[in-house]
């Protein structure tokens, strides 16, 4: 996947700003379990959009983005770990009209990304504990919830639990994870079930140029997007 049309605005940081960027996502990565996830992410929520995503020029929401509907994506979509809304705004802006629900863990998140106005329904939700929603959605995406300090393979059958026969399944995966965490396997032992078909991975850079002047650490991550289809 390549040429996107667009990316965030990188902004001018000075040495403080970016060491307490550093510190933010690092610390972001190294969360251990959902309740030390949900208080980070309760302080972090007003300032996501417009410190984290904006200065470190996060592309991963247009990558997933362009990923789902280039591959023919439909709705309605069920964007998980869906935070303040960025991969919704994405999607709007490459022209996707169809329905979009949200789900989340973080109420602060899902506040930010009500405002917006991008999605028909919010749900806070825990999705390694399985979804109770309605079996409705022919499209499942993701961006940035399957990294270190987040949430495991374990959870991606419980995303096929509401996904309509055909669905189209577009979730990102630090590559950091792929291997470590066990994400091979466990797609290789859902195809293997019979519960996946068509698995595809797409490499992508988590971020643009301007991260490097903020996090060296992480300005060079890259992730994986799967695509596959749910059965």
């Amino acid at each position: 996947m390549q040429g996107l049309a667009y990316g965030f605005l990188a902004a001018h940081a000075d040495g403080d700003a970016g060491e307490a960027m550093d510190q933010n996502l690092k610390a972001a990565l190294e969360l251990s379990g959902a309740d030390a996830c949900r208080d980070y992410y309760r302080a972090w929520a007003a300032t996501y959009d417009n410190g984290f995503a904006r200065d470190m020029d996060y592309r991963l929401p247009a990558h997933v983005a362009a990923a789902f509907l280039g591959a023919g994506g439909a709705g309605p979509v069920l964007d998980v770990g869906a935070g303040t809304g960025l991969l919704a705004e994405r999607l709007r802006e490459m022209g996707f009209q169809g329905q979009i629900d949200a789900v989340d863990f973080s109420a602060e998140m899902l506040g930010v990304a009500g405002q917006k106005r991008l999605y028909a329904g919010l749900f806070q939700v825990d999705i390694t504990q399985g979804l109770t929603l309605a079996r409705v959605y022919r499209g499942i995406v993701s961006s940035g919830t399957f990294t270190a300090g987040h949430v495991g393979p374990e959870a991606i059958a419980n995303l096929l639990e509401v996904a309509l026969p055909g669905a189209l399944v577009a979730l990102s995966i630090n590559r950091r994870v792929w291997a470590a965490a066990g994400f091979d396997r466990t797609l290789q032992a859902l195809g293997d079930a019979g519960r996946i078909i068509d698995l595809r991975l797409l490499e992508v850079e988590v971020y643009g140029a301007a991260a490097a002047a903020l996090d060296a650490d992480h300005a060079g991550d890259k992730a994986l997007v799967a695509l596959f289809h749910a059965v």
